[in-house]
């Protein structure tokens, strides 16, 4: 499975190659889903590679040119299906589609929930140390507050994630609590 595992990453990169994250660094996109991986496997010590190659490719639907057939022919319908749980449909309003992410969270398979999980955790983390430019603090703080909306929905999925989280929750509140500088 190591060989489908770096199919996935090879396939990851290539979509998202041109694709930068919106923070002042503008960091290289593949770093996201790779910083998901990094927390999967070495803090909640998540082993399954289809999860593995699922939180690689969880945002090429969603910000590529990548069509589900073309998953399901490189990775097979499992990867694809999990995938596609974590795939918003842009074609909707911005708050309908984070509304809709609150409320499909609890319903989500076991493997999209811990994709989900390391999502949310390598989101704030950013927010915290390298936001996007331009994010005020209430833009800040009221993605805290969604996220903390969508991992109410996935408890009882990873509970090193799930502490992971509210580390990163309690630190968010002394950072907003200082108005957003760090120290």
């Amino acid at each position: 499975m190591i060989n489908h595992f770096i199919l996935a990453l090879a396939f990851a990169a290539e979509k998202h190659q041109h694709q930068r994250r919106k923070d002042a660094k503008i960091t290289p996109y593949i770093n996201h889903p790779i910083a998901l991986v990094n927390v999967l496997v070495n803090e909640g010590g998540v082993l399954s590679w289809d999860v593995l190659c699922a939180a690689l490719l969880h945002d090429v639907i969603e910000d590529t040119e990548t069509t589900e057939k073309e998953l399901v022919e490189h990775f097979g319908k499992k990867i694809a299906a999990i995938v596609m749980e974590l795939t918003d449909d842009k074609a909707l309003p911005k708050e309908e589609r984070k509304l809709r992410q609150v409320q499909h969270a609890p319903a989500a398979s076991h493997e999209a929930k811990l994709v989900k999980l390391a999502d949310k955790i390598c989101n704030l983390r950013d927010i915290l140390t390298n936001p996007p430019s331009g994010w005020d603090l209430p833009r800040k703080q009221e993605y805290f507050a969604w996220s903390y909306a969508v991992v109410a929905g996935v408890r009882g999925t990873n509970s090193k994630l799930e502490k992971v989280f509210d580390v990163i929750m309690q630190e968010g509140q002394v950072y907003f609590s200082k108005g957003g500088v760090h120290g």
